[in-house]
């Protein structure tokens, strides 16, 4: 059955223009290099609450033990590293696909 990593985080302050080049050059390149194909990205611009990630974003995997395979993997820890250069708060989730926006 087809799994979805749902993730999210918050832009550093101040690293806007860099995060986006490393996410149009390396990240989404990356993740589907993996086997990850991404579905879906959201950047809010406003929110009164100061608990919504300004960035939510989602990608899809065949099955539960490729997704689980890819996130163990050396080449996605040294991806995943790479984007903490640019974000905070980072969270992420795998859920059952089931048509639509997924939390």
């Amino acid at each position: 059955m087809t799994v979805k990593l749902l993730m999210n985080w918050d832009i550093k302050p101040g690293r806007d223009t860099e995060y986006f080049e490393f996410v149009v050059r390396e990240w989404v390149p990356g993740i589907q290099r993996m086997g990850i194909q991404p579905t879906g990205a959201w950047y809010t611009i406003y929110s009164r609450s100061k608990d919504a990630p300004q960035i939510l974003t989602e990608a899809i995997a065949k099955d539960l033990p490729t997704m689980q395979q890819i996130l163990n993997s050396a080449d996605w820890q040294r991806l995943y590293d790479r984007l903490q250069d640019y974000v905070q708060n980072y969270k992420q989730k795998i859920v059952h696909v089931t048509g639509g926006f997924q939390l």
